[in-house]
């Protein structure tokens, strides 16, 4: 199978050079030639099968370079050898009445980007090898506050790669920055960015278009790659889960193959949303896909409006790995509902940088509005959520969850649509203490680390080990640099 890129579809590339590269040249996106569809037996095929034999079942078609054996090798690595708390590695809890939450934190670093970010380490390194790749991958990172510590855990002292991250300084939680600022690994590095989100992922994107930096360090013996979900490898393993899930709710009898599953997911760069419509394009049968934001809700606005607008108020919010303006992985559904038009996405594209916005023509935002539903929140009304979960269904939620959960409610009271849905939980609480327990009504907050131990007191549900034992661990960055600097950050890291 061949990979595009969605700025310019002449541009066909295979799944290893796809994944080494990560971002097209032009700085498209690297989008399947494609869609591979499941079999009519496919669910009931995978319905008692472990989660590792699905991912190989649904990756296997995308990737016809790699061989089924070495994905099932890589699978076990990524979900076996006890990475994950709970052996059903994404397991589906029932919330209430037709409510149901997918819980993808049960990794090393708590949050659902080890789904992918388990993965990608092996699905590189072979790629460097298919590709007869001989420099190193730099793996660039902006992160909004989980996939930095992801993609170091999962890249740590990984062969023929240095990764470096970059994360907004103000704008991640404090145990989110310690996570990353104790990261252990001999190629790792982290930097904060004075700014914003966007601000370290557009700069982050400006040095993959940096021809001078890029030769520069090709001659050191260097290559950029990217962990963000804006490289193939990211997504693919993303798909697995939303398939996986429909077959656990068949497994359960809680839905009948081929009846409708609604699927609402806390999303501010778009990749995992995006997972769940390239799940449903490979035939699970998903209905509404419902796109939750927080605070900052451009997202929003533009699945009503068909007006993408990232000029507006920046807010700092509890939930804060969805403090975005700029959705990256937008990008490849724009291309999909344009039928492919990589003219018509390349000039949303630049509208995007040169004034902060497009407008969608009718067709594609009709496409959208059929396909997703939006709906967003703020902090009151997610603090309100955590609390109702934990009241009535005994549930503890972290921020980001929550936000999806009263993105759901709101849309079924809007809609009347009571299909089964799916909630896709992508933290866990204990990332959030402080703002769950403050959520919970707890007025008086012990100080760094020992809210871990507070929130499991007043909760009764322990802490994940790798939380509990940050207090152990000593703190190996500091710096702070501003976005214009980040190319001078890059080659200090690489000397």
């Amino acid at each position: 199978m061949y990979y595009v890129s969605t700025r310019n579809k002449g541009v066909k590339r295979m799944a290893a050079e796809a994944i080494a590269q990560g971002l097209a040249e032009d700085g498209g996106l690297f989008t399947p030639e494609v869609f591979p569809k499941l079999s009519q037996n496919a669910l009931n095929t995978m319905r008692d099968m472990s989660y590792q034999q699905r991912a190989v079942y649904v990756m296997k078609p995308y990737l016809d370079d790699f061989t089924a054996s070495e994905l099932t090798a890589y699978t076990k690595r990524a979900y076996g050898d006890r990475k994950f708390d709970v052996k059903e590695v994404a397991p589906v809890r029932e919330i209430g009445e037709n409510t149901y939450a997918l819980e993808l934190w049960h990794g090393p670093t708590c949050a659902f980007k080890d789904m992918a970010l388990q993965m990608l380490p092996h699905l590189l390194t072979a790629s460097l090898d298919k590709t007869a790749e001989r420099r190193t991958a730099c793996i660039l990172v902006a992160t909004s506050g989980d996939t930095g510590k992801a993609a170091m855990e999962g890249f740590r002292d990984v062969g023929r790669t240095r990764i470096l991250v970059f994360y907004p300084k103000d704008g991640v939680s404090d145990i989110q920055r310690l996570q990353m600022l104790t990261q252990e690994g001999e190629n790792v590095g982290v930097c904060a960015v004075e700014g914003n989100f966007d601000d370290a992922q557009s700069g982050v994107k400006r040095l993959f278009n940096d021809e001078t930096l890029r030769e520069e360090l090709s001659e050191r013996g260097y290559f950029f790659s990217s962990a963000n979900s804006i490289n193939w490898g990211r997504v693919l393993p993303q798909v697995v889960y939303y398939v996986s899930a429909y077959c656990d709710l068949m497994r359960a009898d809680k839905i009948k193959k081929g009846d409708p599953l609604n699927v609402c997911v806390p999303t501010g760069n778009f990749g995992d949303i995006l997972a769940a419509y390239y799940a449903k394009e490979m035939g699970v049968p998903l209905g509404k896909l419902i796109c939750a934001s927080n605070q900052n809700n451009v997202l929003t606005d533009f699945m009503r409006t068909g007006l993408y607008d990232r000029n507006r108020t920046f807010y700092n919010t509890i939930s804060p790995s969805m403090d975005i303006l700029i959705s990256s992985n937008l990008e490849r559904v724009l291309f999909e509902f344009s039928d492919r038009d990589d003219g018509e996405v390349r000039s949303y594209m630049e509208q995007l940088a040169a004034s902060g916005r497009y407008e969608v023509s009718d067709a594609v935002k009709a496409r959208f509005q059929q396909n997703f539903a939006a709906g967003f929140c703020d902090d009151g009304a997610t603090r309100a959520m955590i609390a109702k979960l934990w009241n009535e269904a005994h549930y503890l939620s972290d921020p980001h969850s929550a936000v999806a959960f009263h993105v759901l409610e709101d849309y079924r009271a809007r809609t009347g649509d009571d299909t089964p849905a799916l909630v896709v939980s992508t933290a866990s609480p204990f990332k959030f203490c402080s703002d769950v327990l403050s959520a919970l009504g707890v007025k008086e907050l012990r100080s760094g680390l020992e809210v871990i131990d507070q929130l499991a007191e007043e909760t009764g549900i322990a802490p994940p080990r790798s939380l509990s034992i940050l207090k152990d661990r000593r703190t190996r960055f500091g710096q702070t640099t501003r976005p214009e600097d980040l190319a001078q950050r890059v080659l200090e890291f690489l000397k």
